[in-house]
């Protein structure tokens, strides 16, 4: 009975310090990264250009991996493997393409990814 009170708890802190963690994230990355309104959520593909772009580049640099981006508002190659890698680190389909779901993992990021960055 003591082992399993014990586990929920430890358990509750943990899942407790993870969603600080995240909300703490999402908030220095919405402070970081001013291009464009968190609202504003535009489909973005190759080639895509502007304000918008610059937002998900920017947020992709906060959350991390290598390399990070030039904030240039041009969505070219280096931008294109960058999303993709982020897709693949939150289980979503490789697309490429900056959409709904992929905003959301920009602003609200897993804390780790085990997936390797492409070379």
């Amino acid at each position: 009975m003591i082992r399993r009170t014990c586990t929920a708890l430890g358990t509750a802190l943990l899942t407790a310090g993870a969603l600080a963690t995240a909300t703490h994230n999402a908030a220095a990355a919405e402070e970081t990264c001013s291009y464009t309104p968190s609202t504003d959520r535009p489909a973005l593909t190759y080639m895509s250009a502007g304000l918008s772009v610059m937002q998900a580049q920017c947020l992709s640099n906060v959350w991390g991996g290598v390399p990070k981006l030039t904030v240039d508002g041009i969505f070219g190659s280096a931008t294109s493997k960058k999303i993709i890698w982020i897709q693949g680190c939150h289980g979503l389909a490789r697309t490429g393409v900056v959409e709904e779901d992929t905003w959301r993992v920009l602003y609200h990021p897993a804390l780790d990814c085990y997936d390797p960055y492409p070379k």
